[in-house]
């Protein structure tokens, strides 16, 4: 009974407010007058790959079914009885913002501002509807607006004729068509979700810019959203004037902007935009056509390959558009034009230099990374078309991390006394605006070291660790861990001993010492936990954190020598393990889910059966597989406590792999690939949706698409392992590299890790908050690895190093920070290191010979211990599975 009713507790502080407030939302809307009209005649039009269903009144878009699957829509005419009052957006509308020439002040227009039935024109074989705007648009408007429906040699094109009817010069500065599909997720369960819902990724690449949209099943196909003419991807504004509730069950709508002026000038006038804003100058009775073009393509990964066939410039870089300092990147361009020249904002950002053509004819130019920060690629094309490719500079990932850790370990280190909550010593939440450790906040757990929000620090500090050791950190964590979090954030004896809290930090004013509180924050609402439900260890996402540190602090002690002083290896193990456990025995409710980091757990089990703890790996491994087989009896197995997720698919994914469910990984890896686009532009390549953690774990507190949130390296280790599987699909390389190195692409110059970079053109940089970002690198952290490939016309290609090609050898130099993992696909072969790192990686392409040097010992490190996943005998001891490899003063070379 005490677990129902915690979890009915939690429900309801986490989701009921916003549920509650969403359902008020509407319930305001249902209230409004319809005027949209759909009480009236609708009309419907069959196109080779569509049947598409207009609004008579407004000719909207009601309905949007491909052919080959009429059972489902990808717009949301599910709500059209109560979206369809004004203020409320379809596909079909358009958003302007006009001034005189010269003007001060623009006047925004919308059609779906106030609903007025439209006039319909005369249409065609070619025009399937058409109509003028001017009754659903003010009267004081100085342009005449038609919207055509066309087929265009079968394909469905969506056109907009705006002229200039003034004697006057006026200025387009904002012009926008809202992309209306169903995202709306209110109301359903996980299978209706994946059945009924899309998600939609937006390409802001001017000429070459496109949005595509898919179904949460992942299953095909997709649907994408093409410029024809005049159509550049120029920005992508949230519609939030649009009364459709926002909350963790509805992301929100967004317009694809062609000319953004207007907003940059003002609203937007503090951020750094993706494209340079521009705007359109409409000479008197002068007419100007907009027009999209809606094409299907058979499946998520055919996506690329169907813009090459609708002759959009597709772009193709390694290792992604995130480009550390060291790494010369390969940028490969498909498109029917030869380039004409190229732009970099800032200048002198980014080095390009043209590097040839592939056998099929890519045009090939090698990028490197100059200037730390964002810079934009602009190609223009010798027919005209601009393509933009936004990428993120850092440094090499050797110097992100060691600042990195750094940071955590000086500037978020929290040492000062603490008698109340026992926080010292730790890694505390961090404000990077006021340059402040968050001591306090009305969330209980960003102040308390629990939860993803609070434990994020520490857990991070931790798993920087296990690719970068430093002894002086390490002493720092073995104070927090034998301190802080045995026996205060994690129960060490009675009945709760191994359970985990939900926070440290809470809220209880009338029986503390006054002044414990500051009076400056608000904690009048559900997140200023009491004392009682702070100390819950019934929330099992808070068992994986601690986990991860003890399974870290193992690997340090168990190979390498002197770095970890305070407790022997086995304690450490045993810890991770009986943490493991108490997950499942006592958040049993919660433990039914997926975990973020609960990949975790398997790694804690593959090193029980090494040290042969038969009987731990034993009760481990079955209770694991009870969480796999619930999982596998679920058509899809990756719900939690939220409506919807991206958190969970990472240990479904693991488990259902480890004990052969290869149906439910399969679901699973699609649904991921569902949410997780690859794209020419570093803040969408990779990432994995997340639209509501600002909410928990951020500064500026809003539902807004996520940058970057922790679920992108969390959902590349399923990702980047099913391509260790499946090595000849590049696709999933690129997906799970741009997620990789997407999650440490936030961390700022000096090393501050942000819970996410804001999306919203109001913003576009990070949010100050460290917040959850410590389950993000724990996801960098065990995944991190070199991947050596060749594809059939690219060439050969490297993941996390710098490839080089003589004769007959491949020679890769590791760049990435670890460089403990290289997998070279035309072999098969996954190499990875317990101890000791890779200097560089060689293949011999006409004997098949491998070649590894090994970088020298070090004081902690005399020893390597590599693991290879083939037979391969060498002249070392194996140790635990692992050839134990004495390192020398200088490098060391072994054919393998």
């Amino acid at each position: 009974m005490k677990n129902i009713n915690f979890r009915i507790g939690l429900l309801l502080f986490v989701i009921g407010t916003a549920n509650i407030q969403a359902q008020e939302y509407w319930s305001r809307i249902e209230k409004k007058e319809p005027t949209l009209g759909i009480a009236e005649i609708y009309q419907k039009i069959n196109t080779p790959s569509f049947q598409l269903k207009l609004v008579k009144a407004s000719q909207t878009v009601a309905g949007l079914r491909p052919v080959k699957n009429l059972n489902f829509d990808f717009t949301p005419s599910d709500r059209l009885e109560i979206r369809d009052k004004d203020g409320l957006y379809h596909l079909g509308d358009i958003n302007l913002r006009i001034r005189e020439a010269n003007a001060s002040d623009w006047k925004s227009y919308s059609t779906a501002a106030k609903r007025g039935s439209i006039t319909a024109l005369p249409t065609s074989d070619k025009i399937l509807a058409a109509a003028d705007l001017a009754n659903t648009l003010p009267g004081d408007i100085p342009v005449t607006i038609k919207r055509y429906y066309e087929n265009d040699g079968g394909q469905l094109v969506l056109r907009f004729e705006i002229t200039n009817k003034s004697d006057k010069n006026i200025e387009i500065g904002a012009l926008g068509i809202p992309m209306v599909f169903n995202n709306i997720l209110e109301g359903k369960s996980l299978n209706e979700t994946h059945a009924q819902n899309v998600f939609f990724d937006p390409y802001i690449g001017m000429g070459a810019g496109y949005l595509e949209v898919k179904r949460l099943s992942g299953e095909g196909p997709a649907l994408l959203v093409l410029p024809k003419e005049n159509m550049n991807f120029e920005a992508y504004r949230p519609l939030n004037d649009d009364p459709t509730p926002r909350s963790i069950v509805f992301e929100g709508f967004h317009e694809w902007m062609v000319y953004s002026k207007a907003y940059a000038d003002n609203e937007w006038k503090n951020a750094d935009q993706w494209n340079v804003p521009s705007s359109l100058l409409l000479k008197p009775k002068e007419s100007k056509n907009f027009s999209l073009k809606l094409v299907l393509s058979d499946g998520i990964e055919a996506i690329q390959n169907t813009l090459v066939t609708e002759n959009l410039p597709v772009a193709t870089s390694v290792p992604g558009y995130v480009l550390p300092q060291d790494v010369k990147s390969q940028l490969f361009l498909n498109y029917k034009s030869d380039v004409s020249s190229f732009e970099i904002e800032p200048k002198g950002a980014i080095q390009i230099k043209e590097n040839g053509k592939t056998p099929k004819g890519l045009k090939k130019y090698t990028v490197s990374g100059v200037k730390w920060g964002r810079a934009r690629l602009s190609i223009i094309y010798k027919d005209g078309v601009k393509q933009t490719i936004n990428y993120k500079i850092i440094k090499p990932e050797t110097e992100v991390i060691k600042d990195f850790g750094h940071f955590l370990t000086n500037e978020q280190w929290f040492d000062q006394p603490d008698p109340i909550f026992k926080r010292n010593p730790s890694v505390i939440s961090y404000d990077y605006e006021t340059k402040k450790q968050l001591t306090q906040d009305s969330r209980a757990w960003v102040a308390g070291l629990s939860d993803e929000g609070g434990a994020g620090g520490w857990l991070a500090a931790i798993m920087k660790q296990l690719i970068q050791p430093d002894k002086e950190e390490i002493k720092k964590l073995e104070k927090f861990v034998n301190t802080t979090l045995w026996g205060n954030i994690q129960y060490n004896e009675g009945k709760n001993k191994y359970g985990v809290k939900k926070s440290v930090f809470y809220y209880e004013p009338d029986s503390l010492p006054k002044g414990t509180y500051s009076k400056d924050i608000d904690y009048s609402t559900w997140a200023a936990w009491k004392h009682k439900e702070a100390n819950d260890p019934g929330r099992s996402y808070n068992y994986p954190h601690a986990a991860a540190a003890y399974w870290t602090m193992y690997r340090l002690a168990r190979y390498n020598k002197g770095l970890v002083d305070s407790n022997t290896w086995d304690w450490y193990l045993k810890q991770a393990y009986y943490t493991s456990i108490a997950m499942v025995e006592q958040a049993p409710y919660y433990a039914q889910f997926g975990q973020m980091e609960g990949s975790v757990f398997l790694f804690i089990l593959d090193d029980l059966k090494t040290e042969k703890f038969t009987d731990m790996a034993s009760n481990l491994e079955a209770k694991m597989k009870d969480r796999a087989n619930h999982w596998r009896a679920l058509e899809y197995p990756f719900g939690s406590e939220m409506p919807w997720d991206s958190t969970g698919q990472e240990e479904v994914y693991m488990w259902s792999d480890y004990f052969g469910y290869d149906e439910k990984a399969a679901v699973t890896l699609n649904a991921i690939l569902a949410y997780m686009p690859t794209m020419p532009h570093w803040a969408y390549n990779g990432n994995a949706r997340r639209y509501w953690d600002f909410l928990y774990g951020g500064k500026l507190s809003r539902v807004e698409r996520q940058i970057h949130h922790y679920g992108s390296s969390l959902n590349a280790i399923p990702v980047l392992k099913q391509y260790r599987k499946k090595s000849d699909d590049l696709y999933l390389l690129k997906v799970g590299y741009g997620g990789l190195l997407g999650g440490i692409s936030n961390i700022t110059e000096d090393g501050f890790g942000p819970a996410a970079f804001h999306s919203y053109p109001t913003e576009l940089r990070i949010d100050y908050i460290s917040g959850d970002y410590g389950s993000g690198f724990y996801g960098y952290a065990v995944n991190t690895a070199t991947y050596i490939t060749k594809e059939n016309d690219l060439g050969w290609l490297a993941f996390g190093g710098n490839l080089t090609t003589k004769d007959d050898i491949v020679e890769v130099k590791l760049t990435t920070a670890a460089k403990s993992k290289v997998f070279i696909s035309q072999k098969q072969l996954w190499l990875t290191l317990d101890a000791g790192t890779f200097e560089k990686v060689s293949y011999n392409t006409k004997t098949d010979e491998v070649s590894i040097t090994l970088n020298p010992a070090n004081e902690f490190t005399p020893n390597a211990y590599l693991r290879i996943n083939k037979d391969i005998a060498l002249p070392y001891t194996k140790e635990r599975g692992a050839y134990e490899i004495p390192l020398q003063k200088k490098s060391l070379t072994i054919k393998l």
